[in-house]
């Protein structure tokens, strides 16, 4: 963590500081492609970024890492211990544990809902004991608590220029395209864990079980099956960010080039896939440095135009005060591009939960354009 973003969040405690630093360097070194985006953040929203992401984590380290060897009955130990330290810290205020003791600062400077964080753990809890979901419906039960409750616990953060609650179904589905994304690019890695995402009525609709998956992994071979059903789950995410795109231009102007930036990355994770070929069982697909520095040029050329508004005209915003103005939100430059989401064929997925129902019949939504 900077001196300058302590400094600007009102950080002053040395433990405190410390504990927002190790939470910096967990975002640093696992989560790039967020942790590029936050750069475009304000300064002073930085650190509860950090200590968000840099919790969730730690907490993923403990279920999912491949090469300690540590048995799956001592990971459910570690992952109890994390969570009544966490319930301790969140009541108390206080921790031992660096990581806690800033999730629990942050959840209190900005007001966030306790729950989310429960429904987090218990996914985590999950993924040390179901290794395959039948339905997408059974995988965004899932999702609910690994990947929407994060964007719930971000939009405090980022503050909003409508209610909360109108915003909120937007950053959940943001929340669960960035990580349907991770299991589009991540199906060979989490085969080894002993998972997939893949829900098994879309493979099966094209063919395809766990069975073939181990033996295209095993083999380095192809099949047709695998590609089609892969193609099927790329349309289902693109379905899910055009879902959560409005919610952009529902974020506070000096915090849509962040979320903007991650969509358009997370979003060219996708596209990478597809110029791969679908060879994700075989080999990690990933955004060429050159694209993501573009990118990221783009957010501070928006951002800049953000401050200036800004400077202008103070906007009316939703953060962690009670009060809720019912803003209109405006579209403006920070909202995602044509070219972040390719058009996408409609989802062949079997099953679609009616929270995030693919709409790919459908154009881009204007915030997009």
């Amino acid at each position: 963590m900077t001196v300058r973003e302590l400094d600007a969040a009102g950080i002053t405690e040395p433990a405190l500081r410390d504990a927002y630093t190790r939470c910096r360097q967990l975002n640093a070194r696992h989560g790039k492609t967020y942790f590029l985006a936050t750069r475009l953040l304000p300064v002073e929203r930085r650190p509860a970024v950090h200590a968000l992401y840099g919790f969730a984590r730690w907490a993923d380290d403990i279920v999912d890492s491949l090469d300690d060897g540590v048995p799956a009955h001592r990971r459910a130990a570690d992952l109890a211990r994390l969570h009544e330290r966490l319930q301790r810290g969140l009541r108390d205020g206080s921790s031992a544990e660096p990581v806690v003791l800033a999730l629990a600062d942050t959840a209190r400077r900005y007001a966030i809902d306790h729950t989310h964080f429960g429904d987090f753990m218990a996914s985590m809890r999950s993924d040390l004991e179901v290794t395959d979901y039948p339905t997408y419906d059974d995988l965004c039960a899932y999702m609910h608590g690994s990947a929407a409750v994060i964007g719930l616990q971000m939009l405090p953060v980022l503050g909003s220029v409508v209610p909360r609650e109108e915003a909120a179904p937007h950053a959940a589905a943001l929340g669960v395209a960035f990580q349907l994304t991770n299991f589009l690019r991540d199906v060979g890695e989490d085969l080894d864990r002993g998972r997939v995402y893949l829900p098994a009525d879309l493979l099966s609709a094209h063919g395809a079980d766990r069975e073939l998956l181990l033996w295209s992994r095993r083999t380095g071979r192809r099949d047709p099956r695998i590609t089609a059903a892969l193609r099927a789950f790329e349309d289902l995410t693109r379905g899910v960010y055009r879902e959560a795109a409005p919610g952009i231009a529902m974020l506070e102007p000096v915090s849509r080039p962040c979320i903007r930036t991650a969509f358009v990355l997370y979003g060219g994770i996708l596209d990478a896939v597809a110029d791969d070929g679908y060879s994700v069982l075989h080999r990690r697909a990933v955004v060429p440095r050159r694209r993501r520095a573009a990118v990221a040029a783009d957010g501070l050329v928006r951002l800049a135009a953000a401050r200036m508004r800004a400077r202008a005209v103070r906007p009316t915003a939703v953060s962690a005060q009670p009060a809720a103005p019912n803003a209109a939100p405006a579209s403006d430059p920070s909202a995602p591009s044509a070219a972040v989401a390719r058009p996408a064929a409609p989802a062949r997925s079997a099953a679609a939960h009616p929270a995030h129902r693919p709409v790919a019949a459908q154009p881009l939504p204007k915030e997009v354009m």
